[in-house]
């Protein structure tokens, strides 16, 4: 499975983000349940992006 233009993008956008922030990209990943693209950096940073290139918030946190 393949991540869409859209989140594509955003995945590039939020990987150059985090890495001017000197965080570290453990993980880069489709969920092929869902489509959403699951970034894990730093030390507890977890970022969904849905197939629309939108950001997902988990407000449990």
């Amino acid at each position: 499975m393949f991540p869409t233009a859209a989140q594509a993008s955003k995945c590039y956008l939020v990987c150059y983000a985090l890495t001017r922030m000197y965080q570290p990209i453990f993980l880069v990943r489709i969920d092929e349940r869902t489509g959403n693209l699951f970034i894990l950096a730093g030390d507890d940073i977890e970022i969904l992006i849905d197939p629309d290139g939108e950001l997902i918030y988990d407000d449990a946190t």
